[in-house]
């Protein structure tokens, strides 16, 4: 006898054939750390946040320490003033710039014509107290993100909504409508 092979069909994409909206309620995006509880705070979300925002204004404070380290040895080996002045200014810059850069990515959505977050990335690097402290900060507020996922997956709960009560409708009353609509 030759071999039976069953196939099972499922849906490849989420969205209906017949009018393309999707046929499950949309999901939250994760959030590092945090997965998807920051929707409806459960699963250790406020232990989360009491954790990781002091962790992120420790690693922040290490950082300064190491910085200073860094500068103890400029100074130690003799270098030219402003060659340390210059260093200082660069790394003071580099974690403004990054701690504001970090600060607006969690608070405001990015623009179509936004740069690409990859050009700050060095910034980033050589600022990193500065993203530290912004972690730290906003995590005392929220789950850093979580207010423009928040409205993101609000739009989208939305959108289904609507799109799954027009589709609740009775078809046969539009196709009637719309013969009456035409004759």
């Amino acid at each position: 006898m030759g071999t039976v092979i069953i196939v099972r069909m499922s849906p490849s994409h989420p969205h209906s054939e017949q009018n393309g909206l999707p046929d499950e309620e949309p999901r939250p995006e994760p959030i590092r750390f945090y997965g998807t509880h920051w929707v409806d705070h459960t699963g250790g979300y406020a232990l989360r946040r009491s954790l990781l925002g002091p962790l992120a204004a420790v690693l922040a404070v290490a950082g300064a320490g190491v910085l200073w380290f860094v500068y103890a040895g400029l100074e130690g080996s003799e270098t030219a003033g402003w060659l340390r002045a210059l260093v200082v200014i660069a790394v003071v810059m580099c974690s403004v710039m990054a701690f504001i850069r970090t600060w607006s990515g969690y608070s405001r959505p990015r623009g179509e014509t936004a740069v690409d977050d990859s050009a700050f990335r060095s910034i980033k690097v050589v600022g990193f107290v500065g993203v530290f402290t912004a972690y730290a900060v906003r995590s005392a507020v929220e789950a850093p993100g979580e207010k423009l996922l928040r409205a993101d997956h609000e739009a989208a709960l939305d959108r289904f909504r609507r799109g799954t009560a027009k589709r609740s409708r009775n078809p046969a009353r539009r196709a009637g409508r719309r013969r009456r609509q035409r004759s």
